[in-house]
């Protein structure tokens, strides 16, 4: 009895010790999850074993994420294998789960299956661990399932562990590049700053030499190896370990030699070295200013290869120093120096096959301003314009009366002579008459009193006549006036009469304007601010409103000297004739845009003077 005491504590504390150390496990997920599996089993008894998942990114089914067997193995673990859905989903509702297995069946043996929610730092997963109890009682099942549900903790442990575990190695990490970097930011030249970072990596990693390359010329050379003063470019140490730099600059990545399993690097230059030299394990890793590969960092030793967290170390401490030695590279050289490398620099950034949609873009600027500044394109100065003639008649009525007709309409071409309006001549008609009636009497009496050689009353008789005969000169000159006749030839350009007809109408009223037009020029309006620009016989175009498609050249003849005022501003009139002669569609009074050739200007003057000419005045002072 104590024997079989004694080995149950012996087998409780060795269970209590594998689970201290899966607690502190500190492996990756896919060593631990199995020897949790092999612990669960031996500490319930079971015969098998499984790890069940659901959440996260398989949704709401159930994954077996691993799976146990201890060894031993039977028709009903088939049977376990058909009811896990039913045991796992009423042990996330519970927690734990007990059930013996057979689906009603005599359980011969009385087989059981125990689950227990497993804990763990994702609380939108659930995970199970299932297991099978062979020729077990239902005492001995609970009791199973108790210590079960006391290792649900394992897993959230391990986790917490793990995290601790990679925060410790964070700090680590960190307080050694920090460590080194308190070395290296105390220097202020180039060579003194590498050779204190190559002698704090040294230090700090445990390395035998290490080693700083710079790119110059397109090829790695050696600047500082840590713990030594001076070397030797010559020696062939020298030139291997330039080329061995070289390799992992070209890569742009780090290169480790011994090479990992399922690296990708090339380390052929990293291997001669390490063999013709006898030194153990290489890494080197590359310097990146941006996106160029400025150096390179190499370290050596005998002792052991380089872990992941020191290769982490070695890239941190790179990109946190590749700035200042750049800088203090570019500041060691003197001024010419400086000057020169600053230009190659640019030159190469400007010609280099990088950056091509910004260097099309400013590439792009540049033609543009070019082409603003020196381009020079004809000018024309932009007014207003008319279209007049020489002649204008304003016909008018010669008498008081009534319209009669009206023979034209604006618009209506006319030929000289040509009627155009007729008065209304029934008042004139019956005045003639009249007339006549007097001049017939007076000769009856004159003719009478010469008769009666009666001398007064003759001459008064004849006085008479000659009146009534200037009465009839007047009416019938006024008949010969009531048919209004163009002039000349030409266009009626106002005077709509159709709808007059009948009117009265005064002596003097303009009822008519007939315009020629065959002798027409253009009136230009040049605003006041380019009237500089405009010199005598100056050349240009025409587009009229109704056609502007078509354009026709004027030519420039007179130059008002005074300037008018219109719509608030002053304006010249410019006289422009047109060489080229009158189309037949032209009609007085039409309106359109005259542009005058001043001469050749760059594209930057014609798209910024206004703008220079408004400053100029109102920033004077």
């Amino acid at each position: 009895m104590s024997d079989t005491s004694e080995n149950l504590k012996e087998t409780e504390q060795s269970f209590a010790a594998r689970l201290a150390a899966l607690r502190s496990f500190q492996g990756p997920p896919t060593a631990f999850w199995p020897a949790f599996l092999a612990a669960g089993g031996e500490i319930t008894g079971a015969a098998r074993g499984l790890l069940l998942r659901k959440g996260g990114e398989g949704g709401g089914e159930w994954r077996k994420l691993g799976e146990w067997t201890g060894g031993r193995a039977d028709q009903m673990q088939m049977v376990f294998s058909q009811e896990w859905i039913e045991l796992v989903e009423d042990c996330q509702k519970r927690g734990g789960s007990l059930r013996p297995l057979g689906r009603g069946q005599r359980a011969a043996g009385g087989q059981h299956g125990i689950a227990a929610r497993l804990q763990l730092p994702e609380k939108d997963e659930a995970c199970v661990g299932a297991f099978l109890l062979p020729e077990s009682t239902s005492a001995q099942a609970e009791e199973a399932l108790r210590r079960l549900m006391l290792i649900s903790d394992v897993p959230v442990s391990y986790a917490s562990s793990r995290t601790a575990q990679k925060a410790r190695e964070e700090a680590e990490k960190l307080a050694t590049v920090l460590d080194v970097l308190a070395d290296f930011n105390a220097e202020q030249h180039f060579l003194a700053a590498a050779l204190a970072l190559c002698n704090a990596v040294s230090t700090k990693l445990k390395c035998d030499r290490v080693s700083l390359g710079w790119l110059e010329r397109g090829y790695a050379r050696l600047q500082a190896i840590s713990r030594t003063e001076r070397f030797d470019r010559k020696m062939s140490a020298v030139a291997a370990l330039e080329t061995a730099m070289e390799e992992a600059m070209d890569q742009d990545e780090e290169v480790v030699f011994p090479p990992p399993e399922g690296a990708t690097f090339v380390a052929r230059d990293h291997e001669k070295f390490a063999t013709e030299y006898q030194c153990g394990h290489l890494a080197s890793v590359p310097l990146r200013l941006g996106d160029q590969v400025v150096g390179a960092l190499t370290c050596e030793r005998q002792a052991g290869p380089f872990t992941l967290v020191e290769l982490q170390q070695l890239r941190l401490l790179a990109d946190q120093t590749v700035r200042r030695l750049s800088d203090l590279k570019r500041a060691d050289r003197w001024f010419g120096a400086r000057w020169a490398a600053g230009i190659r620099e640019k030159a190469g950034k400007l010609v280099g096959p990088e950056h091509t949609w910004a260097k099309l873009i400013g590439l792009t600027v540049a033609t543009a301003l070019l082409l603003l500044i020196f381009l020079k394109v004809p000018y024309r100065v932009e007014a207003k314009c008319i279209l007049r003639t020489e002649e204008i008649a304003f016909l008018s009525s010669p008498f008081k009366g009534f319209i009669a007709a009206a023979l034209v309409r604006p618009g209506d071409l006319v030929t000289n002579g040509q009627p155009l309006a007729r008065l209304n001549t029934d008042e004139l008609r019956l005045e003639e008459v009249a007339a006549l009636a007097e001049i017939s009497r007076f000769q009856r009496e004159a003719e009478r009193a010469r008769a009666a050689n009666s001398l007064a009353e003759m001459r008064v008789a004849q006085s008479q006549l000659e009146q009534a005969q200037a009465r009839l000169e007047l009416v019938r000159h006024r008949l010969a006036q009531s048919e209004i006749k163009a002039p000349f030839a030409g266009v009626v350009t106002e005077g709509d009469l159709r709808d007059r007809i009948g009117a009265p109408i005064e002596q003097g009223d303009t009822l008519l304007k007939v315009a020629q037009i065959a002798r027409l020029y253009i009136e230009a309006e040049v605003p006041e601010r380019d009237i500089h620009d405009i010199r005598e016989r100056m050349t240009g175009e025409i587009a009229f409103v109704s056609q502007p498609d078509l354009k026709y050249p004027v030519r420039l003849d007179r130059l008002e000297p005074a300037a008018v005022p219109k719509e608030g501003a002053n304006v010249f009139l410019v006289r422009c004739a047109l060489p080229e002669g009158t189309q037949p569609w032209w009609r007085p009074g039409m309106s359109g845009i005259c542009k005058l050739d001043v001469g050749r200007r760059s594209l930057l003057w014609i798209a910024t003077h206004r703008t220079v000419d408004f400053l100029r005045l109102w920033l004077w002072w």
